[in-house]
């Protein structure tokens, strides 16, 4: 009977790709369940631009209701008003929001030219309408694993048009 002299490496190198296997496992159980992110606007100040653009610094309260601190090196953000993209921006800045804790963050986004337009041809086909549905989306950066993801809807509520005497 003849025996394979690459048999007991074979067999190493299976042992291994299953242990590797059962640890991805036992990695990805870890992964608790979080409860999301909590993102308030709490303000905008506005910012130099260039040419049509229009620049402004939102301010976001960023909550955790999760009982371990999140780390994030990047932000990002997308605003869309009205199912239509309207605003993006990114900051390099890094932090921390503490457990159980909040943050505020200030992300310098642009509202560009073509967008602005974009958003009064919108609204001057519906002149009826006051309600403007938007949604914010962004994320918080924090290598391959620790990027955390938010969104937050609603509707932003436009003043009644006054009435001609």
């Amino acid at each position: 009977m003849h025996r394979d002299p690459s048999q007991p490496f074979r067999n190493l190198l299976r042992l291994a790709a299953c242990n590797l296997l059962a640890l991805s496992l036992a990695a990805c159980s870890t992964l608790s369940q979080h409860d999301p992110l909590r993102i308030d606007l709490v303000g905008l100040e506005p910012l130099p631009g260039q040419g049509l653009e229009i620049r402004f610094a939102v301010k976001l309260r960023v909550q955790n209701p999760n009982d371990a601190a999140i780390d994030y090196n990047g932000v990002a953000l997308e605003l869309e008003v009205n199912d239509l993209p309207l605003a993006s921006g990114v900051s390099d800045q890094r932090g921390q929001v503490p457990r159980f804790g909040e943050t505020l963050l200030s992300v310098p986004v642009t509202i560009s030219a073509f967008s602005a337009m974009r958003q009064a041809w919108g609204m001057a086909g519906n002149t009826q309408q006051q309600d403007l549905p938007y949604v914010l989306r962004g994320k918080l950066a924090g290598g391959f694993w620790g990027t955390v993801r938010f969104t937050d809807a609603g509707v932003l509520n436009l003043p009644e048009p006054a009435a001609a005497p």
